[in-house]
């Protein structure tokens, strides 16, 4: 009996051991199965990512990066002119940033564009504040490989790979006499409100509207100031009630800057003188139609700034693309505006001013 009870006893014992070491066998396979499949996860969100990065490299790479530097923000000009170049943006598939300094200073500008070629970026598109303190920075960026077009206002040769001239200079000088010469009634006494001293553009046209006050049509006009607002609203402003003060008798003040001349209309309300002193020169549709209709401003010319701004990221986009390599005879399509082609001088030329009145103004938003 007892040798049958300690039988019963040792195979009891042996089938716990068995037990035991059965269930040790399964966790560690359970384990195994669990770090397997861990890994294998880990594998898997890997290469997920892995694609995913790969995935969104070609999006990250896609279009150019360029940059819309205005000669200084706030300006209605500019702020029109970056409407085309997004525009423009949108079509190309590009990024353009917009930045400028707050006032139209060369060396804000210098510092602004040392920044942006530090930070490589794919293309700038400059309106100058100094067409020859400009071109050491703009060489740099060529240098760099980044490709500089300029428009509105000029980097001088060696500093840029192509210029947007908006109108031919003499033409736009030309036309601003021709105006003053209208509302003056042929005669009388004008005065020209520009930006800065060194803009050269204003300085070109303000070259050929000297010229054209030469040819025998106009002996009648007398050139009697030139003055500079800066591009700021209220010197220009107080440069304009100045002009008015010294010379009762001045009949027009041309003023071939957006900010002069709405400015200038403005002063010439404020001083009960409309009808009085006529303001022309250069500005846009939607800030000079309040002018146009008071008479302060019956008249002035322009060409669309949008499009300026369009052409000039076209252009910019057609280099650094390769599509041209910015040399005279390249040419290349410009979307909506069609085919341009690179003139001799490294030149583009948009088109030919508009002159504004009463008669087509409201045709026009911008």
């Amino acid at each position: 009996m007892k040798k049958h009870l300690l039988s019963l006893l040792l195979l009891l014992a042996m089938l716990v051991a068995l037990a035991a070491c059965g269930g040790d066998t399964d966790t560690d396979a359970d384990t195994d199965a669990e770090t397997t499949t861990t890994e294998e996860s880990a594998d898997t969100a890997a290469e997920e990512t892995e694609e995913e990065m790969e995935e969104e490299a070609p999006a990250d790479e896609a279009g150019g990066n360029y940059v819309l530097v205005p000669k200084n923000l706030g300006n209605p000009y500019f702020d029109t002119a970056n409407v085309g170049a997004q525009e423009a943006a949108g079509e190309l598939g590009v990024t353009v940033t917009y930045q400028g300094s707050s006032v139209a200073d060369a060396t804000e500008q210098i510092q602004l564009l040392n920044s942006l070629i530090a930070q490589n970026v794919d293309g700038l598109a400059i309106s100058a504040n100094d067409s020859d303190a400009l071109v050491p920075t703009g060489q740099e960026a060529i240098d760099s490989g980044i490709p500089v077009v300029t428009w509105d206002s000029a980097i001088s040769p060696g500093g840029r790979t192509v210029h947007i001239n908006q109108a031919v200079a003499e033409g736009i000088g030309d036309v601003q006499i021709q105006m003053a010469a209208d509302l003056a009634g042929g005669e009388g006494q004008i005065a020209i409100l520009s930006a800065t001293s060194t803009a050269p553009n204003q300085n070109e046209w303000i070259g050929f509207m000297e010229e054209e006050l030469e040819n025998p049509e106009y002996s009648g006009l007398e050139l009697v100031a030139t003055v500079y607002g800066d591009d700021e609203d209220e010197k220009s402003y107080n440069e304009a009630i100045g002009l008015m003060q010294t010379y009762p008798d001045l009949k027009v003040i041309i003023s071939p800057t957006t900010v002069g001349i709405a400015a200038s209309a403005r002063a010439v309300q404020d001083a009960g003188r409309v009808g009085e002193v006529f303001v022309t020169g250069l500005g846009t549709p939607n800030q000079m139609r309040e002018y146009v209709n008071s008479g302060a401003a019956p008249q002035f010319a322009l060409w669309n700034p949008a499009d300026l701004g369009y052409l000039a990221i076209y252009t910019l986009n057609a280099i650094a693309t390769g599509e041209i390599a910015g040399e005279p005879g390249d040419t290349f399509e410009a979307g909506k505006l069609g085919s341009y082609t690179i003139a001799d001088d490294g030149t583009i030329l948009l088109g030919p001013p508009t002159i504004f009145s009463a008669d087509n103004i409201d045709d026009f938003d911008f």
